[in-house]
């Protein structure tokens, strides 16, 4: 059977060929979370230069990506998603934690 091109739907998932509104694949990874978003401040193993690590966001990975340069270009800092978190450079919990709220998450400081 040939596969006709179509663009009445939009875009269509790569893994299951539905149309991306009616995605049942987009169910299956949703990550699970206890809906608090937790900033952490480390520096070990980075010579001593700190990063935040914000973890417990309740997104898709491309969700994620989204997130990380949108927060990344409002405040002109470096940063990168590994996994499910989100690593940004330098000390700014104050700062991410400000604009996470706004967003309508519930944050918590965690670690040193």
């Amino acid at each position: 059977m040939a596969r006709v091109y179509s663009t009445d739907q939009g875009k269509h998932c790569l893994k299951c060929q539905q149309p991306i509104s009616t995605c049942i694949c987009r169910t299956e990874i949703t990550p699970s979370t206890d809906g608090i978003v937790r900033l952490q401040r480390q520096t070990k193993g980075r010579s001593g230069k700190p990063v935040v690590i914000i973890s417990g966001l309740p997104l898709l990975p491309c969700e994620l990506k989204q997130l990380a340069k949108q927060l990344k270009s409002k405040f002109g800092i470096g940063g990168s998603v590994e996994g499910s978190n989100l690593l940004i450079q330098g000390d700014k919990r104050d700062v991410l934690k400000r604009e996470l709220e706004q967003l309508g998450y519930t944050v918590k400081l965690a670690g040193g």
